[in-house]
Formats: C-alpha cells, sequence, structure tokens
C-alpha cells in the first residue's frame, strides 16, 4: 500500500478521501486555486501546493500543474475525485508514467467508455441493451434533425463526450430541434472541448437506474446493487437513493448482470457506475431498462451504496489501485436498509435556480446524519465552480423512514445571505408522489411550481418572528404610549395584548407578542432585523419597509447579469420584436447556460455586448423597450 495519496480535484470529494486516507494512516496532500487558498479542503490536508489562478482551466484542469505537485511533494497515489481529470485518460497515464500509482480506472477503459457514441457500440456488441438513437459520423446540423425526424419526438440530444448533465437538449418538436441543438453544442464546447452529439429515443416516463460495479486488477468484477438517480432536474441529479423503488429481485438480477458484462467488456479495474434508462410507464421491468453509459469514477452518490453496503468504496478504490483483489465476493455483499442523499446547492429555485455566490456568513449543517462537505461558516462560495456545497446523506430501515429523516435534516439547514435549494428539498421529500414512490426525471418539472414557491410564511414564522422582535429590542421605555414598535396593548383593566407592525422579505405583517418559544431558528441579526430559518426556508424580518428599486429588476426592461460570466449567445439583436420570455442574450456562468429572456413585449432597444465578452455581476446586458 502506498503512504501518501494526492487528490488532484478540490472541495467536498477533496474532504471525503482524506477522511479515508486518514483512517488508513495515509498522508494526504491538497493542490488548490487562488481562489481555494483558504478552502476546507486545504486545512484538513497534510501538506498542500497552489497550482495556479481561479480559473478551473488554469488550476484543476491543468494536467502538467496537478502531476507537478505530485512529483514536488513526493506524492505516491494520485486520486482524481470526480470532474476536473478524473476521466482524462491522457492524464491517467501519465501519472503512471511518473511512476505514481493511479487510483482511477484503466486509461483503455476511459477511453473505450468516454465516447457516448463508442460506448453503446461496445455494448451492443458485448450483449448489453441500448436505447435506440442515431450515433453517426455525419454531424451536420441537417442529418442530425433528420436522423430525430426518423426517431421520432421527442428526443435528446447528448453530448458524445458529455457528462454531468452538460451538452443535454429535450427536443419535442422539430420545430425546436435546430435551437436546441445549437444552445447544446455551445454547452459541450465549453464544457469538454468537443461539439459532436448523438440523438437518442426520449423515454417518457424515464427512469434513472444505475448500479454501483468494482473491479479489481485480477480479473474479478462485483456489483454493489442499483441506485435510482430519477429526481432530477434538467439532467443535474438532485436527490438519490438506493435502493430503487419498486425493484423486483428478477429486475434486480439483470440489471446488475448487465452491469457486470458491461465492465466486464473494457476489463474495468476500480470503481465505476454503469448508468441505465429505464420506462418506468409499467413499473420497472427487465425488458424496458437500457444502458447509457459507463461513469468511470467515483459517482457524487456513492454514499448512499456505502450506506446500504457498509463499505468503504475510496479504501476499495485505494485497495484495487495498490494491485489488492476485491475485499469482498458478490455473495458477501447484501442490501440493507435504505439511504437516501439530497445535494444541497447554493442556489435560488424560487429566481429560476440561479447560483448564489458569496461569502457563508452564517452556515449551519444538521446533526445525526453523514454530511460530507467541503466548506465551513466564514467560507466562500466561488463563481468559478460547482454551486453544490454539502451533502445530506439518511440511512435507515425503511425508505419512509429514510424519506422523513432527511426531509427534517434538509429542514435543518441554515445558511446566510447566500441562498440555497434545502426548503425546495424538503417539499420535494414530502411530495406525495415522492412519498409513494411515483417520480421519474421529469417529476421536478411537473411540479416545479409547488416545488419552488415558498409562499406565504408560516404561521410559526410570523408568531415566532414577532416574538423574537420583542426579545431584540434593546431598551423598553415603559411608557405606555410609546408605539415606536407598534401597540404595547395599553388597557386599564385585563392583560395587554401586544401587537407590533414588521416585515418579513418585504412583506408586511401584524402579530402580537405572545411571549412563548420560539419553533423557528434564528440566524444573524441584520439592519433593523435578523433572519429566521424554518423549513428549510429562510426570512428576512426588519421592522422598517425595505427600500424600493432593488437591483436587477426587470421593470425597466434591463437585462441584469445575475453574476460574472461570459456572453455565448445573443439570440435577439437591437430592433428585433420579442415576446414576453423569449431568450434575449445567454449567459455561460458556474459552467452552466442562463437565458435572460425579454420580460414583456417590445422591442430589443439595446445589446450591449457580444459573444464572447466577460460580464461582472449586476451589468446591464440588454435593454427591452415596451411596444407601446
Amino acid at each position: 500500500m502506498f503512504t501518501s495519496v494526492l487528490v488532484a480535484n478540490r472541495g467536498e470529494i477533496a474532504c471525503r478521501v482524506f477522511r479515508t486516507a486518514k483512517r488508513m494512516g495515509i498522508r494526504t496532500i491538497a493542490v488548490y486555486s487562488e481562489a481555494d487558498a483558504k478552502a476546507l479542503h486545504v486545512r484538513e490536508a497534510d501538506e498542500a501546493v497552489l497550482i495556479g489562478p481561479a480559473p478551473a482551466r488554469e488550476s484543476y484542469l491543468d494536467a502538467a500543474r496537478v502531476l507537478a505537485a505530485a512529483k514536488a511533494t513526493g506524492a505516491e497515489a494520485i486520486h482524481p475525485g470526480y470532474g476536473f481529470l478524473s476521466e482524462n485518460a491522457e492524464f491517467a497515464e501519465a501519472v503512471m508514467a511518473a511512476g505514481i500509482v493511479w487510483i482511477g480506472a484503466p486509461p483503455a477503459a476511459i477511453r473505450a467508455m468516454g465516447l457516448k457514441d463508442a460506448a453503446k457500440k461496445l455494448m451492443v456488441e458485448a450483449g448489453v441493451p441500448v436505447t435506440p438513437g442515431y450515433m453517426g459520423e455525419d454531424q451536420s446540423p441537417e442529418r442530425l434533425k433528420a436522423e430525430a425526424d426518423a426517431i421520432g419526438y421527442p428526443v435528446l440530444i447528448k453530448a458524445v463526450a458529455g457528462g454531468g448533465g452538460k451538452g443535454m437538449r429535450r427536443v419535442d418538436a422539430a420545430e425546436a430541434f435546430l435551437d436546441a441543438l445549437g444552445s447544446c453544442r455551445r454547452e459541450a464546447a465549453s464544457s469538454f472541448g468537443d461539439d459532436r452529439v448523438l440523438i437518442e429515443k426520449y423515454i417518457l416516463s424515464p427512469r434513472h437506474i444505475e448500479v454501483q460495479v468494482f473491479g479489481d486488477a485480477h480479473g474479478e468484477v462485483v456489483h454493489l446493487f442499483e441506485r435510482d438517480c430519477s429526481l432530477q432536474r434538467r439532467h443535474q441529479k438532485v436527490i438519490e437513493e438506493a435502493p430503487a423503488p419498486g425493484m423486483d429481485e428478477a429486475t434486480r438480477a439483470a440489471v446488475t448482470a448487465a452491469a457486470v458484462k458491461a465492465a466486464k467488456a473494457v476489463n474495468y479495474v476500480g470503481a465505476g457506475t454503469i448508468e441505465f434508462i429505464a420506462d418506468g410507464t409499467e413499473g420497472l421491468r427487465a425488458d424496458r431498462i437500457w444502458f447509457m453509459e459507463m461513469n468511470t469514477r467515483l459517482q457524487v452518490e456513492h454514499p448512499v451504496t456505502e450506506a446500504i453496503t457498509g463499505v468503504d468504496l475510496v479504501e476499495w478504490q485505494f485497495r484495487a489501485a495498490a494491485g489488492e483483489p476485491v475485499p469482498l465476493r458478490q455473495d458477501q455483499l447484501a442490501i440493507h436498509g435504505w439511504a437516501m442523499e439530497a445535494r444541497l446547492y447554493a442556489e435560488d429555485p424560487a429566481n429560476g435556480f440561479l447560483p448564489s455566490i458569496g461569502k457563508l456568513e452564517h452556515f449551519v449543517l444538521p446533526d445525526g446524519v453523514r454530511i460530507d462537505t467541503g466548506v465551513e461558516q466564514g467560507g466562500e462560495v466561488s463563481q468559478f465552480y460547482d454551486p453544490m456545497i454539502a451533502k445530506l446523506i439518511v440511512h435507515a430501515e425503511t425508505r419512509e423512514e429514510a424519506a422523513a429523516g432527511l426531509a427534517e435534516a434538509c429542514g435543518s439547514v441554515e445558511v446566510w445571505p447566500v441562498r440555497t435549494n434545502a426548503g425546495f428539498l424538503v417539499r420535494c421529500l414530502e411530495h406525495p408522489r415522492f412519498v409513494a414512490g411515483d417520480v421519474d426525471t421529469g417529476f421536478i418539472g411537473a411540479e416545479e411550481g409547488a416545488l419552488t414557491a415558498v409562499g406565504e410564511p408560516p404561521e410559526a414564522v410570523i408568531q415566532d418572528a414577532s416574538d423574537l422582535l420583542w426579545r431584540s429590542r434593546a431598551v423598553d421605555s415603559g411608557d405606555a404610549w410609546d408605539t415606536e414598535y407598534g401597540s404595547r396593548g395599553f388597557r386599564l383593566n385585563g392583560a395587554a395584548v401586544m401587537q407590533q407592525t414588521f416585515f418579513i422579505d418585504g412583506i408586511r405583517h401584524q402579530a402580537g407578542y405572545l411571549n412563548g418559544y420560539p419553533v423557528v431558528s434564528y440566524g444573524p441579526e441584520i439592519d433593523g432585523g435578523l433572519v429566521v430559518f424554518h423549513g428549510g426556508d429562510r426570512y428576512e424580518v426588519s421592522r422598517q419597509a425595505p427600500r424600493s428599486g432593488a437591483a436587477g429588476t426587470a421593470s425597466d426592461g434591463s437585462l441584469r447579469a445575475p453574476m460574472p460570466g461570459k456572453i455565448v449567445a445573443t439570440p435577439a439583436k437591437a430592433g428585433d420584436v420579442v415576446t414576453k420570455g423569449q431568450p434575449v442574450i445567454v449567459l455561460e456562468a458556474m459552467k452552466m447556460e442562463h437565458a435572460l429572456n425579454a420580460p414583456f413585449d417590445g422591442v430589443v432597444g439595446e445589446v450591449a455586448f457580444a459573444v464572447g465578452d466577460q460580464v461582472a455581476a449586476d451589468a446591464v446586458l440588454a435593454v427591452v423597450e415596451a411596444d407601446v
């Protein structure tokens, strides 16, 4: 076994790998960008090396700099985590050529499974069922559209080199195909340096089922059962669970056998995931599950598999890289209970899920559940990297208990001023369809309105906000006629009924002071008030009405950048007539495209930036003038 490991990654996965390494007595080495100089993974490592500026292409994606750091620190092994260089065959070969142990998939397997079209052809040869589609060399828009027309809508456009939900678009009608293709290609080129795509038949009522496989250098491959990752938004996983609800033993045997067959076809070594798409219209059936792709790395959702099997997949990775056999035989692996994982993102569901960046001035995560995170209070969510800030994992005896426990955990999250999706996660987990196991990849899209709408503050929030404001008053004048904070309820007889007027998220409320024990949690004091947390949502409570005219509003037709980024498309030009909701300009930020749409019917009066321009947060990108 090697004695030191460098993790060529950042954030929660770096911290996760360090945790196992330290338990095994292995020295840990971190790499970091200038933006991550004070990051948690840097402080948790035994040694850390600066490898470049904030942009990932100049630091975490710079294979030469990472390898130089490994050589300078005497690292005996490199673990790539997930994302960045984890599925880069050239980097894996360079690591091994330098005499350093590569804790990842063999380069040949990475190449075989890295291109979706080639991987599907290989799976067909291996006897693994695949979804119908087009994987040809002719990438002309005309040929791709013709193939989509022949397959029949809806179809899915997928980047050949894609992953993580990037470079993927669903198209429901022929007339929308070319616009979706252009957007998909831009995102694929930006994320993977390859704009080639394939076309697949879009499965109605699709379930995303994946199987964790593990192989060793001696030819042995086992599976660690399945996970259900159907709860997604725009192909990004939100909540994952293991095992899959509704999975019977016959179907499980078929899908896991196919997964093992797929791994053996590429002589796989280490941890990998075989992803399948299932037609869930009639429940899970063995003849309605097809291969989608293989992820030749550890997955973000690996903790749920660890929970139900009791194994440490990172330790298994270390042992496989050191030449040891798979620690357990297939007949020694079994499912114990149910596990669920929620991805806590720094984003604003009520505002189109726009990423939220900034300092974590108040950051409290629940006790009693597994937390994988790479940030802490006082840390910062950067514009340069993925906005996931933590994973919350719950393991219980039953699915119902796991869902309830995870909802309670997400409801206990307290973050300010950065916004999170915690309340959205609670509403997902408590939705009757999810509780019943009636979910597919379209669940969030179909229920998004109910899941994202915070609505009126619950009565508990209103009353407790009132109580907390009374408790926070610095001075009580004792003057019965003092009405600065509302009526004290002075009476000649009987008990006082204290009333006060205040504002929650800018909306006026009035409530009596009950002098009860607050059931909400409250965090930092803000100007003229405080922040309270309830059910994963946060509310800003103040004594005074907020100022009007906040920056970023579109009432005047100005479209402002919600965060720093790069202009990647300008669908509308100056002078164009547009309708409400029509895309005017497209910004790429935090590895995602964000379309800024016309706030009303009108005419584009100005487009201030061109494709390729970098823009600052709150910059006016375009102006739509009302068509009067």
